[in-house]
């Protein structure tokens, strides 16, 4: 179909600066790949050197003029998330792509360096506090976007307020990490709307993988079983988000996901979600308290 959307179709990114969570395997690899291959300076913002410098080789073998970069990020402790807004103060001037795809899905119980549900923790307060952090240098750079990685999870998700943690009702890994998903949507929705109310040029987005085969689906043996049957490649898994961050006709709030087979694959589309993931209470609620849980205010 000529209407597919593919990598092809993304716009030239020189001069342009792009931070990638999560960046050194699946599709945050392969959205870093793409972003470097058109130009852009590229960031892997992740824990691991050793697995980014990995990442990086890979870039470079196929385009050895990669502008790209390793800066070490651990979203599961709110100091370091601080401490890599940072260094990328230091290093640049402008942010043009904040691409929120770092995330854990149904690990074993357990808990952040400030003591929050690992999944809630990481897939959504340490990127909450990334954003606010950097937002500065979002706001003073024209047409930057900011893309939050969701998932077809987020429709079994629930916010429940008074339990974020698990700690009241026990751990429960797939409930934990469909909140977390939820919790994405929800706060690219109330990013939106205090970004309208301020004036600004920033663009807020979600995007979600559909099926798609990486690493992060380790803990479950059903995934690992299934991957060959309906698992995309990583490239195709990161087309949403590449559209979503570089597309034409892109609007503020909008969610990009697979086309096909219940969004499980194909070329990237704007997808539906659940009314629960757009409740303006439960996104104030939200907002409120990830302000609280990461001491970030948003400077709008």
């Amino acid at each position: 179909m000529s209407g597919d959307w593919s990598q092809t179709d993304i716009p030239d990114q020189t001069g342009r600066v792009a931070v990638v969570t999560g960046a050194n395997s699946g599709i945050g690899l392969e959205t870093a790949r793409e972003l470097a291959r058109k130009g852009a300076h590229v960031v892997l913002a992740c824990r691991s050197e050793a697995r980014a410098n990995e990442a990086i080789q890979d870039i470079e073998s196929e385009l050895p003029d990669a502008q790209i970069d390793f800066m070490a990020l651990d979203l599961a402790d709110l100091e370091q998330v601080r401490i890599f807004s940072a260094s990328v103060h230091a290093r640049f001037e402008r942010l043009d792509l904040l691409i929120n795809n770092a995330g854990v899905m149904i690990p074993p119980a357990g808990k952040t360096k400030q003591g929050f549900e690992l999944q809630f923790g990481v897939n959504h307060i340490g990127h909450f506090a990334l954003t606010g952090l950097l937002l500065d240098l979002l706001l003073a750079t024209e047409g930057a976007r900011i893309v939050s990685v969701s998932s077809t999870a987020h429709r079994m998700g629930r916010m429940n307020f008074e339990d974020l943690d698990f700690d009241a009702r026990g751990y429960n890994a797939s409930s934990a990490y469909a909140q977390s998903k939820l919790s994405n949507l929800l706060f690219i929705a109330e990013l939106t709307r205090k970004l309208d109310a301020a004036g600004a040029d920033v663009l807020a987005a979600a995007a979600h993988p559909g099926w798609t085969q990486t690493n992060l689906q380790k803990h479950s043996n059903l995934f690992r079983l299934m991957n060959p049957i309906f698992g995309m490649q990583p490239i195709g898994g990161a087309l949403p988000t590449l559209r979503a961050a570089t597309g034409m006709n892109v609007e503020a709030n909008d969610y990009f996901g697979p086309s096909r087979f219940f969004e499980i694959w194909g070329p990237p589309t704007k997808v539906g979600r659940t009314e629960r993931a757009k409740s303006v209470a439960d996104a104030a609620r939200l907002w409120e308290i990830s302000e609280q849980r990461s001491g970030v205010k948003f400077d709008l």
